[in-house]
């Protein structure tokens, strides 16, 4: 240990021994991910996030929505794919649909959780321990930083999509986001993104998609063999569409090809 680090660390402990001796710093938030939820509940983890992107869009609290709560994790082939890290107030209301036994068995984890993380805390009348939260928190500093830079990667990514100009195809937003287009295609029909009409080739995109500025249409007119005048529709993504794919469908990537 250098001597700068052995000043910060006894200034901590002196700095502790002022306050009242059984002060406990605040606690971070307890969260419980929608894999856990999943695994607990006995459901497709795909399910869950269904679940809590209704739920939360029922809620329609003006302080919070879906991309609040929104994380990811990397799977065992190496793609990051979504999750959602849900308070305890959001776990139990989302559990109220489900049956009791599996809601019973989220709430005696939500009490594990709690009490883990209650018995964690350090004491930071002793100065073993305090010495010990102080390089614990070092640490948990570095690993943020690290964290963090890696986020703003993340962020300069998207912002390159969101200021990209013009609307892509979608064989052309399946290749910037780094996923087959057949892939796409398929995850934008399930997703409510695109639809066929009845007897047609051709993909259309929801209205509200297009509302919401994530997807247009390119109308162009063709004159066939027999001479006759055909108008075509062509559903694009925008660039706003392509941020927020890059963010949602799984296996995708924020780098601009």
């Amino acid at each position: 240990m250098t001597v700068s680090n052995f000043l910060q660390m006894d200034a901590f402990v002196r700095d502790r021994d002022h306050e009242d001796r059984r002060q406990q710093p605040e606690q971070e938030i307890l969260t419980m991910s929608s894999r856990e939820i999943a695994h607990l509940c006995d459901k497709r983890h795909d399910h869950v996030l269904r679940d809590i992107e209704k739920m939360l869009q029922d809620i329609a609290h003006p302080n919070f929505g879906a991309s609040d709560f929104l994380s990811s994790y990397i799977d065992s082939t190496g793609r990051r794919l979504k999750e959602y890290r849900l308070p305890k107030d959001l776990t139990v209301t989302l559990i109220t649909g489900y049956r009791a036994d599996l809601r019973y068995r989220v709430v005696k984890r939500l009490e594990e959780m709690e009490i883990r993380q209650r018995n964690t805390l350090p004491d930071f009348s002793n100065p073993a321990e305090a010495a010990r939260a102080w390089a614990d928190q070092v640490e948990r500093n570095e690993r943020q930083a690290t964290q963090i830079a890696g986020m703003r990667e993340d962020v300069a990514a998207y912002d390159r999509l969101a200021r990209a100009e013009g609307s892509l195809n979608i064989t052309e937003a399946a290749k910037n986001l780094g996923v087959r287009p057949k892939d796409l295609f398929s995850w934008l029909a399930r997703n409510g993104w695109i639809y066929k009409r009845p007897g047609s080739r051709f993909w259309l995109g929801f209205q509200e998609k297009c509302n919401r500025g994530f997807l247009e249409h390119k109308t162009t007119t063709v004159t066939g063999s027999d001479g006759m005048e055909k108008i075509n529709e062509q559903v694009r993504v925008t660039p706003r569409g392509l941020t927020y794919l890059a963010k949602m469908v799984p296996g995708a990537s924020a780098d601009v090809k």
